[in-house]
């Protein structure tokens, strides 16, 4: 069976792709090719595909790669019912409660407190000291 695939080419961090039709068993690096119909640029997003000859090889069942297949269908290559049409990959998320905007908001605390006010005491502590005192005054 035939297959449609990108083959790269370029240098290390720059690649360039070949789009070639080529025996599916082979690997792309193998240089078993029976043609190449066109060449993509990742870089500059360039893409050259000679449309007739992508049309014959599908036409006789060639299968195009997922990324292909795209390339092909922006070319405004027709493309048969039977290629399989990649869809868009969506992630799930692993831990969703630990997202930021899961977690409730805090509520916002003044940085420093004003000189002026005195500091509030908690109303046991008062209760306390009231008790202490009376007891001193008691004695």
């Amino acid at each position: 069976m035939l297959t449609i695939r990108l083959q790269r080419g370029g240098r290390k961090g720059l690649p360039q792709y070949r789009v070639v039709v080529q025996d599916s068993r082979f690997s792309p690096t193998s240089g078993r090719i029976v043609s190449v119909i066109g060449t993509y640029n990742p870089h500059s997003k360039e893409v050259t595909v000679d449309k007739e000859a992508a049309t014959k090889f599908m036409s006789n069942g060639a299968q195009p790669s997922p990324r292909v297949a795209s390339i092909l269908r922006a070319q405004g290559v027709a493309l048969p019912s039977w290629v399989k049409q990649a869809d868009k990959k969506s992630k799930a998320i692993r831990n969703v409660g630990k997202l930021k905007r899961n977690t409730p908001e805090a509520p916002a605390e003044e940085a420093a407190p004003d000189a002026e006010a005195p500091a509030e005491v908690p109303a046991e502590v008062e209760a306390d000291e009231e008790a202490v005192a009376t007891e001193t005054t008691e004695e």
